[in-house]
């Protein structure tokens, strides 16, 4: 039997939002770090997990990854995913 595809789709809350898929991957939530450094740049890092736990888990690395890259400081989200059998529709402006 196969697999059930799907879309994933994370929104955060400034709005962003990241569509994962098709896929047959249990995921569940979406992860992201904003990366604030010190020449006024951001650097972003992404993922997603199998679970809440798994997601919220990545907060004490993400506190070793700043002070070891030196980052001035960092936003750190997670939200969950909402599952679609369709792909979500683009807007155009």
């Amino acid at each position: 039997m196969a697999k059930k595809r799907r879309y994933l789709t994370a929104t955060t809350a400034d709005g962003y939002v990241k569509t994962i898929g098709p896929t047959a991957s249990p995921f569940t939530h979406y992860w992201r770090i904003v990366a604030y450094l010190e020449n006024g740049r951001t650097e972003v890092f992404w993922g997603h997990t199998r679970s809440l736990g798994e997601a919220t888990g990545k907060t004490a690395a993400t506190a070793d990854a700043a002070r070891q890259r030196g980052w001035q400081r960092y936003d750190f989200e997670v939200v969950e995913l909402v599952e679609s059998a369709t792909p979500p529709t683009k807007h155009s402006s």
